[in-house]
């Protein structure tokens, strides 16, 4: 007869499942149940009246956000303005800091004297604390004593009312992210240089290949993973700025530099808003979410060519 295999006691079965129950636990408290009630909420709104406040709230379906997306209602109107901000705030991120911080991170990849201070000197504004950067860059705006109108009068400029002016606070809320992004995103860009190796820009020069050709031939290619993940990242951390806008007129004049973290978080202590405050940040994560798989999905479809 064969022998019999002894069976494991119940506890070696259930040890990983009880390793990972705290995890998983955590995980359920904060992140799953509030993303369950969220969209719960955005369904709702809150009973209207003056015996309301005893009243279960009201179920309205998709209402919330119908109304999100109809500019004739008065958050409709905030929300699709704030709505164009933001894209326009995260596409500028995305097209002008990223290629910058790659340009950083080239110009910084070689020997060159000071070279550690030169690095310090580009990442040390991602180093600050959000708030703290864009109090700098507020006072650098400012009418009357800012170093930014100080440079254009010495140029014969009156100066430009940077964040009173709706044509402009919006570009300043731009200039200043890009200014605190560039060099964090360079730090990416330069360990994925680093792992390139040197011998196959060698073999390439020797073969005659211009700088312009190896970049396109070899480093673009071999930097394609650090680009997606900079790009994704880029595009979800303008999504989340909330803290520069405190410093830099709060989203005015009229939303005309609001963002939608920003709006969720004016209207987020309005009882009346609730409904729509959860559905806005349904809206987010899924334009956050949208983003960051149709990259990923590209980026394996080029992969697998």
């Amino acid at each position: 007869m064969r022998a019999q295999t002894p069976r494991k006691p119940l506890v070696s079965y259930l040890q990983p499942y009880l390793l990972i129950a705290p995890t998983l636990i955590l995980v359920l408290m904060f992140n799953v149940l509030p993303a369950i009630r969220t969209v719960s909420d955005s369904t709702h709104r809150p009973a209207r009246g003056l015996n309301a406040a005893g009243k279960a709230p009201e179920y309205v379906g998709l209402q919330n956000f119908h109304d999100l997306f109809d500019e004739a209602h008065y958050m409709g109107a905030r929300f699709l303005r704030t709505f164009r901000n933001t894209l326009v705030f995260a596409l500028a991120t995305v097209v002008i800091a990223v290629p910058l911080g790659l340009l950083l991170a080239l110009l910084l990849n070689h020997k060159q004297p000071l070279l550690g201070l030169w690095r310090f000197a580009v990442f040390y504004p991602s180093l600050l604390p959000l708030i703290g950067a864009a109090s700098i860059w507020s006072f650098i705006f400012s009418d009357s004593i800012g170093l930014a109108n100080a440079v254009l009068k010495s140029l014969g400029h009156p100066g430009l009312n940077w964040l009173g002016d709706r044509n402009l606070v919006l570009l300043s809320v731009i200039i200043v992210n890009i200014w605190k992004q560039a060099g964090y995103f360079m730090i990416f860009f330069l360990a994925g240089l680093q792992n390139i190796p040197r011998d196959i820009y060698e073999s390439a020069s020797l073969d005659g290949a211009s700088d312009l050709q190896q970049f396109a031939a070899l480093t673009l290619p071999l930097l394609r993973r650090t680009l997606l993940f900079v790009i994704v990242i880029s595009f979800i951390f303008a999504f989340q700025t909330v803290e520069q806008l405190q410093a830099l007129g709060e989203g005015g004049p009229n939303d005309s530099a609001n963002l939608l973290l920003y709006l969720i978080f004016q209207n987020i202590s309005e009882r009346r808003n609730w409904g729509y405050v959860n559905a806005m940040t349904i809206v987010l994560i899924g334009v956050v979410l949208t983003f960051t798989i149709a990259n990923f999905l590209l980026f394996e479809r080029d992969e697998s060519n």
